[in-house]
Formats: C-alpha cells, sequence, structure tokens
C-alpha cells in the first residue's frame, strides 16, 4: 500500500515515552507515522527501532521554519490526501517553587508545551483540512495534556500554567475547528512512566538548595518519583489514542489516572482552600508563627 493510501499521522515528541509507545502501536497497526525528533541520533534510532511504516522529521516545536520545513514534507508524502491525525505530544517539565524559578524556564515551559502547539498545529491545519481539494475526510487533533491541566499543585507551577493553558486552548480551537470539520480531542494522562520527571529529580533539589522549601522539595521529589513508578506504562496512553483514532464518535476529552477517584475526582470535588490544607500539610508547607517567612518541614 502507499504511503498517500494508508492512513497518516504526524505525532511530536517520539524519541521517548508517550510518543514513542505511540509511534511504535500505530506503525504495527498500519499507520504511516511520521514522528519529531530534535536530532539525526534519534532520527536513525527511530527509524531502525520502528520499522518502515515510520518516518522521522527533525525540529523543534519551538523552531517555525524547521516546522514548516517538516510539513512541506509532509505535504509531499501525502500528495493529495488529507492528514489522518496530528498528536501533539512533545512536552517538557520545569519544576520549581514559583518564588524562585528562574523567568527564562518559566518562558521556556510555555514555548515548547504551549506556543510549540500553535505552532504545529498552524503549520499542519491545511493537510488536515482547511486546504480546499484534497481527498479524505478532515482530520482529528489529539492534543495531550495532563491531570495536572485541571489540577493544579505546588512546585510544578510552570508545567501547571502550560497544561492548564492547553486545556482551554484545546476547548477553543475544537469550536472553531467545526468550521472545517476537524475534531480536536485532549488526552489527560496522570502518573506515566515516562522519562520526563526522571530527567526533573536531580534538578529540583540541585537547583533550589538553599530555599525555605527545601525539606518539602525532597518530600515532593519522593512523592513523584513513586507515582511514576506506580503509574501507568507509555503503551497504555499509546492505546487509548489508537482508540480514539479509530472511534466513530470521540469525547471532548480522555482522562487516564491510575488512581483516578483518589487522586483526581476527591481532589476536584473539595473547596479550594480544603485542598491547599491538605496539600500544604502532605509537604509540610507552613507559615512560622510570629514571622512572614515560609518553611518547608516534614
Amino acid at each position: 500500500m502507499s504511503d498517500a493510501l494508508k492512513r497518516s499521522v504526524v505525532i511530536t515528541g517520539t524519541s521517548t515515552g508517550i510518543g514513542y509507545a505511540t509511534a511504535k502501536l500505530l506503525a504495527e497497526r498500519g499507520f504511516q507515522v511520521f514522528g519529531s525528533v530534535r536530532s539525526e541520533k534519534d532520527a536513525k534510532h527511530t527509524s531502525k527501532t520502528l520499522g518502515s511504516n515510520f518516518c522521522p522529521l527533525i525540529f523543534d516545536v519551538t523552531d517555525q521554519p524547521s516546522v514548516h520545513n517538516a510539513a512541506d514534507l509532509v505535504r509531499e508524502r501525502l500528495g493529495q490526501s488529507r492528514l489522518f491525525a496530528l498528536i501533539n505530544n512533545a512536552g517538557i517539565e520545569m519544576a520549581g517553587p514559583l518564588a524562585y524559578l528562574p523567568v527564562e524556564r518559566f518562558r521556556t515551559q510555555l514555548e515548547v508545551n504551549l506556543i510549540g502547539v500553535l505552532s504545529v498545529i498552524q503549520a499542519f491545519l491545511p493537510l488536515l483540512g482547511t486546504e480546499a481539494g484534497r481527498i479524505g475526510s478532515p482530520g482529528r487533533i489529539v492534543n495531550i495534556s495532563s491531570m495536572l491541566g485541571r489540577l493544579a499543585v505546588p512546585f510544578v507551577g510552570a508545567y501547571c500554567a502550560s497544561k492548564f493553558g492547553l486545556e482551554g486552548f484545546s476547548d477553543t480551537l475544537r469550536r472553531e475547528m467545526k468550521l472545517f470539520g476537524i475534531d480536536v480531542i485532549v488526552v489527560e494522562p496522570g502518573a506515566i512512566i515516562t522519562p520526563i520527571w526522571d530527567k526533573a529529580e536531580g534538578k529540583m533539589l540541585q537547583d533550589y538548595p538553599d530555599t525555605p522549601y527545601q525539606s518539602s522539595l525532597r518530600k515532593f521529589v519522593e512523592t513523584a518519583m513513586k507515582s511514576g513508578r506506580e503509574g501507568f506504562p507509555a503503551s497504555k496512553v499509546a492505546e487509548l489514542i489508537e482508540r480514539i483514532l479509530s472511534a466513530k464518535k470521540t469525547k471532548a476529552r480522555y482522562t487516564m489516572i491510575p488512581k483516578h477517584f483518589v487522586e483526581f475526582t476527591i481532589p476536584r470535588l473539595l473547596p479550594a482552600r480544603t485542598l491547599d490544607y491538605f496539600m500544604n500539610k502532605y509537604l509540610g508547607i507552613s507559615a512560622v508563627k510570629g514571622t512572614d517567612t515560609v518553611r518547608g518541614e516534614r
């Protein structure tokens, strides 16, 4: 079967984690997968391990010229066919207390997780269905958000801001894309076994060693690592994405959280101040009586 006749999808961030698992599964199921990586080394690795149904695209979501070059390559491969789906998975996590987080890190967080999504979507929208004359039904956009896009916790404020933003962005986009018949779906994973938190573990304690939050940060890191070890494998999210792409009708958002009721449903039902109390008590964040200093305690 020619590439143009296969169901073709673009996935960002396919070198590891959810992106790699999704590219692997969809390629095995007969999709033509175009996956973004950021280096020649990753391109060679993914090409070798993901097979002939996978085509690497080397670009960074924050580099608009490279994004548009990748879209041109996909356009050439598709001919007159439409792109079946765009899966926005690429993302990073900049952790740390907001009072001490460098502004540049906050800006980078939004550039990758939110502005980069817009850049990629705008580049591929013509292939998904805004360009008249293409063959096939309008495509689908799947944005990988997080449970932290609807439930904010201490020390990942930048990440939460990017994912809360992605949630609102996706709702607006879904309503606007109705004009072209393009659907927009949000996937909200909870704890997933992925390198994103491993990469942050050392930096959390190294980058903020002398702040009043030190002991609370240590508790947070321990909890994050434990959740990661007990989370779903990335392949489970890949299976969910494959079901979304295969379904005739879809929901606007899908959550995949290991302990859904305890970790997501109950916290979102609690009053904000009550949730503040329980989170801060668990992490040992309390005000020192008689001063304006905040400290972290076990």
